[in-house]
Protein backbone atom coordinates (compact mmCIF):
# COMPACT_ATOMS: atom_id res chain seq x y z
CA UNK A 1 0.00 0.00 0.00
CA UNK A 2 0.90 3.56 -1.17
CA UNK A 3 2.65 5.42 2.08
CA UNK A 4 0.65 8.74 1.30
CA UNK A 5 -2.75 6.44 1.14
CA UNK A 6 -2.16 4.97 4.80
CA UNK A 7 -1.35 8.67 5.40
CA UNK A 8 -4.96 9.70 4.29
CA UNK A 9 -6.54 7.07 5.99
CA UNK A 10 -5.02 8.20 9.00
CA UNK A 11 -7.13 12.10 8.36
CA UNK A 12 -3.90 13.68 6.94
CA UNK A 13 -4.98 16.30 4.19
CA UNK A 14 -3.33 16.46 1.30
CA UNK A 15 -1.06 19.06 2.68
CA UNK A 16 -0.33 17.59 5.54
CA UNK A 17 0.68 14.79 3.90
CA UNK A 18 3.48 16.51 1.58
CA UNK A 19 4.88 18.31 4.87
CA UNK A 20 5.26 15.31 6.49
CA UNK A 21 6.88 13.08 3.88
CA UNK A 22 9.51 16.08 3.34
CA UNK A 23 10.44 16.46 6.58
CA UNK A 24 10.17 12.78 7.23
CA UNK A 25 12.74 12.53 3.90
CA UNK A 26 14.79 15.46 4.68
CA UNK A 27 15.13 15.89 7.98
CA UNK A 28 14.93 19.58 9.73
CA UNK A 29 14.44 22.14 7.81
CA UNK A 30 12.71 25.85 7.76
CA UNK A 31 9.54 26.73 6.26
CA UNK A 32 10.29 28.24 3.15
CA UNK A 33 12.10 25.27 2.24
CA UNK A 34 9.83 23.06 3.32
CA UNK A 35 7.41 25.11 0.90
CA UNK A 36 9.40 24.39 -1.97
CA UNK A 37 10.29 20.96 -1.78
CA UNK A 38 6.66 20.51 -0.89
CA UNK A 39 5.89 22.54 -3.98
CA UNK A 40 2.94 24.09 -2.22
CA UNK A 41 2.17 28.03 -1.35
CA UNK A 42 4.07 29.33 1.84
CA UNK A 43 0.52 30.13 3.49
CA UNK A 44 -0.62 26.59 3.13
CA UNK A 45 2.77 25.22 4.40
CA UNK A 46 2.28 26.65 7.43
CA UNK A 47 -0.86 25.71 7.97
CA UNK A 48 -0.33 22.23 7.34
CA UNK A 49 2.89 22.64 9.86
CA UNK A 50 0.49 24.22 12.55
CA UNK A 51 -2.13 21.21 12.13
CA UNK A 52 0.68 18.92 12.25
CA UNK A 53 2.79 20.43 15.37
CA UNK A 54 -0.66 20.28 16.95
CA UNK A 55 -1.43 16.56 16.06
CA UNK A 56 2.14 16.12 17.46
CA UNK A 57 3.73 14.58 14.36
CA UNK A 58 6.28 17.88 13.64
CA UNK A 59 8.01 19.74 16.42
CA UNK A 60 10.25 22.78 16.12
CA UNK A 61 13.73 24.38 17.23
CA UNK A 62 14.16 28.25 17.18
CA UNK A 63 17.21 29.09 16.20
CA UNK A 64 17.73 32.68 16.79
CA UNK A 65 13.81 33.96 14.82
CA UNK A 66 14.19 31.20 12.67
CA UNK A 67 12.09 27.90 13.24
CA UNK A 68 13.48 24.61 12.27
CA UNK A 69 10.21 22.15 11.96
CA UNK A 70 10.86 17.93 11.85
CA UNK A 71 8.78 15.25 12.36
CA UNK A 72 8.43 13.35 15.66
CA UNK A 73 9.68 9.92 14.30
CA UNK A 74 7.92 7.42 12.29
CA UNK A 75 6.55 5.32 15.25
CA UNK A 76 4.73 8.50 16.74
CA UNK A 77 2.35 7.91 13.93
CA UNK A 78 1.27 4.64 16.23
CA UNK A 79 0.79 6.63 19.12
CA UNK A 80 -1.45 9.19 17.11
CA UNK A 81 -3.53 6.15 16.08
CA UNK A 82 -3.94 4.99 19.40
CA UNK A 83 -4.90 8.25 20.99
CA UNK A 84 -7.61 8.46 18.30
CA UNK A 85 -8.86 5.37 19.34
CA UNK A 86 -9.10 6.42 22.91
CA UNK A 87 -11.16 9.13 22.27
CA UNK A 88 -13.20 7.09 20.06
CA UNK A 89 -13.76 4.72 22.87
CA UNK A 90 -14.74 7.97 25.13
CA UNK A 91 -17.53 9.38 22.88
CA UNK A 92 -18.78 5.67 21.88
CA UNK A 93 -21.24 4.93 24.54
CA UNK A 94 -22.95 8.73 22.90
CA UNK A 95 -22.83 8.05 19.72
CA UNK A 96 -24.17 4.57 20.12
CA UNK A 97 -27.24 5.90 22.16
CA UNK A 98 -28.11 8.40 19.27
CA UNK A 99 -27.51 6.10 16.56
CA UNK A 100 -30.06 3.95 18.54
CA UNK A 101 -32.61 6.96 18.62
CA UNK A 102 -32.08 7.79 14.94
CA UNK A 103 -32.60 4.19 13.65
CA UNK A 104 -34.63 4.09 10.97
CA UNK A 105 -36.83 0.88 10.70
CA UNK A 106 -36.26 -0.71 7.31
CA UNK A 107 -32.82 0.77 6.53
CA UNK A 108 -31.10 -0.01 3.67
CA UNK A 109 -27.27 0.33 3.34
CA UNK A 110 -24.96 0.90 0.61
CA UNK A 111 -21.50 -0.38 0.64
CA UNK A 112 -18.91 0.49 -2.21
CA UNK A 113 -15.09 -0.96 -2.69
CA UNK A 114 -13.33 -3.14 -0.60
CA UNK A 115 -13.54 -1.67 2.42
CA UNK A 116 -17.35 -1.70 1.89
CA UNK A 117 -17.54 -5.38 1.60
CA UNK A 118 -15.20 -5.75 4.35
CA UNK A 119 -17.53 -3.37 6.51
CA UNK A 120 -20.46 -5.82 5.77
CA UNK A 121 -18.52 -9.03 7.29
CA UNK A 122 -17.62 -7.05 10.35
CA UNK A 123 -21.57 -6.07 10.42
CA UNK A 124 -22.76 -10.31 10.15
CA UNK A 125 -19.32 -10.69 12.64
CA UNK A 126 -20.55 -8.28 15.13
CA UNK A 127 -24.35 -9.42 15.14
CA UNK A 128 -23.60 -12.58 16.55
CA UNK A 129 -26.28 -14.28 14.63
CA UNK A 130 -25.68 -17.60 12.51
CA UNK A 131 -25.63 -16.74 8.47
CA UNK A 132 -27.51 -18.16 5.72
CA UNK A 133 -25.91 -18.00 2.71
CA UNK A 134 -26.93 -18.69 -1.17
CA UNK A 135 -24.76 -17.76 -4.61
CA UNK A 136 -21.39 -17.86 -2.89
CA UNK A 137 -18.56 -18.80 -5.68
CA UNK A 138 -15.87 -18.18 -3.62
CA UNK A 139 -14.91 -14.46 -4.16
CA UNK A 140 -14.70 -13.56 -0.73
CA UNK A 141 -11.65 -15.92 -0.15
CA UNK A 142 -10.24 -15.22 -3.56
CA UNK A 143 -10.27 -10.97 -2.87
CA UNK A 144 -10.22 -10.83 0.40
CA UNK A 145 -7.85 -14.05 1.91
CA UNK A 146 -6.12 -12.25 4.39
CA UNK A 147 -9.47 -10.68 5.93
CA UNK A 148 -11.41 -13.91 5.22
CA UNK A 149 -9.45 -16.14 7.61
CA UNK A 150 -9.98 -13.10 10.10
CA UNK A 151 -13.45 -13.34 9.31
CA UNK A 152 -13.32 -16.84 10.31
CA UNK A 153 -11.57 -16.30 13.52
CA UNK A 154 -14.32 -13.97 14.69
CA UNK A 155 -17.26 -16.19 13.77
CA UNK A 156 -15.65 -18.84 15.90
CA UNK A 157 -15.09 -16.71 18.26
CA UNK A 158 -18.94 -15.52 18.79
CA UNK A 159 -20.19 -19.08 18.16
CA UNK A 160 -21.66 -17.70 14.55
CA UNK A 161 -22.43 -21.09 12.33
CA UNK A 162 -22.97 -20.13 8.57
CA UNK A 163 -25.07 -22.83 6.45
CA UNK A 164 -24.21 -21.95 2.47
CA UNK A 165 -25.91 -23.13 -0.38
CA UNK A 166 -23.81 -23.57 -3.69
CA UNK A 167 -23.25 -25.44 -7.06
CA UNK A 168 -22.51 -29.20 -7.12
CA UNK A 169 -19.22 -28.38 -8.77
CA UNK A 170 -18.14 -26.27 -5.70
CA UNK A 171 -15.59 -26.93 -3.41
CA UNK A 172 -15.22 -25.82 -0.26
CA UNK A 173 -12.67 -25.77 2.71
CA UNK A 174 -14.66 -24.74 6.16
CA UNK A 175 -16.31 -27.40 7.32
CA UNK A 176 -15.80 -26.90 10.74
CA UNK A 177 -18.24 -23.42 11.13
CA UNK A 178 -19.70 -23.75 8.19
CA UNK A 179 -22.34 -26.53 6.54
CA UNK A 180 -23.24 -26.96 2.98
CA UNK A 181 -25.73 -28.15 0.83
CA UNK A 182 -25.70 -28.21 -3.07
CA UNK A 183 -28.56 -27.62 -5.53
CA UNK A 184 -27.75 -29.55 -9.13
CA UNK A 185 -29.36 -27.27 -11.68
CA UNK A 186 -28.17 -23.41 -10.22
CA UNK A 187 -25.80 -21.76 -12.12
CA UNK A 188 -22.50 -19.34 -11.24
CA UNK A 189 -23.25 -15.94 -10.33
CA UNK A 190 -21.65 -12.99 -9.11
CA UNK A 191 -24.20 -12.33 -6.46
CA UNK A 192 -23.90 -13.48 -2.91
CA UNK A 193 -26.75 -13.24 -0.42
CA UNK A 194 -26.21 -13.60 3.24
CA UNK A 195 -29.37 -13.52 5.78
CA UNK A 196 -28.71 -13.08 9.32
CA UNK A 197 -30.94 -11.48 12.34
CA UNK A 198 -33.37 -9.15 11.35
CA UNK A 199 -30.74 -8.35 8.38
CA UNK A 200 -30.29 -9.60 4.52
CA UNK A 201 -26.75 -8.54 2.70
CA UNK A 202 -26.21 -8.82 -0.74
CA UNK A 203 -22.66 -8.68 -2.15
CA UNK A 204 -22.19 -8.25 -5.92
CA UNK A 205 -18.16 -9.75 -6.68
CA UNK A 206 -17.49 -7.37 -10.03
CA UNK A 207 -14.23 -5.55 -10.38
CA UNK A 208 -15.40 -2.69 -7.87
CA UNK A 209 -17.40 -4.83 -5.45
CA UNK A 210 -20.09 -3.30 -4.13
CA UNK A 211 -22.96 -4.40 -1.17
CA UNK A 212 -26.17 -3.44 0.53
CA UNK A 213 -27.76 -4.44 3.49
CA UNK A 214 -31.30 -4.38 4.47
CA UNK A 215 -32.43 -4.23 7.94
CA UNK A 216 -35.91 -5.50 8.15
CA UNK A 217 -36.85 -7.86 10.09
CA UNK A 218 -40.47 -8.90 7.97
CA UNK A 219 -37.83 -8.59 4.48
CA UNK A 220 -35.41 -10.93 6.64
CA UNK A 221 -37.97 -13.78 7.36
CA UNK A 222 -38.86 -14.00 4.24
CA UNK A 223 -35.57 -14.36 3.04
CA UNK A 224 -35.00 -17.34 5.40
CA UNK A 225 -37.68 -19.16 4.39
CA UNK A 226 -36.55 -19.00 0.83
CA UNK A 227 -33.48 -20.15 2.43
CA UNK A 228 -35.17 -22.98 3.90
CA UNK A 229 -36.81 -24.29 1.23
CA UNK A 230 -34.01 -24.07 -0.97
CA UNK A 231 -31.81 -25.96 2.01
CA UNK A 232 -34.66 -28.71 2.47
CA UNK A 233 -34.19 -29.69 -1.36
CA UNK A 234 -30.38 -29.71 -1.22
CA UNK A 235 -28.39 -32.18 -1.16
CA UNK A 236 -25.53 -33.23 1.44
CA UNK A 237 -21.78 -32.84 0.26
CA UNK A 238 -20.50 -36.53 0.65
CA UNK A 239 -17.87 -36.94 3.15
Amino acid sequence: MRIEQVLENLGLSTNEIKVYLTLNDHGSTKAGRISKIAKIDRSSCYNALKSLTEKGLVSYVSIGKIKWFQVTGPKRLLDYVKEQEEDIKEILPQLEHRHKKAKIEGQVRLFKGIKGIKSIFLDIARTGKDNFVFGSEGQFSEAMPEFALQFDRLKKENNIKTKLIIRKDRKELDKKTTEYRYLPNISGSPAVTNIYGNKIAILIWTDEPEGIIIENEVAAKAYKSYFDFMWKHGKKLKK
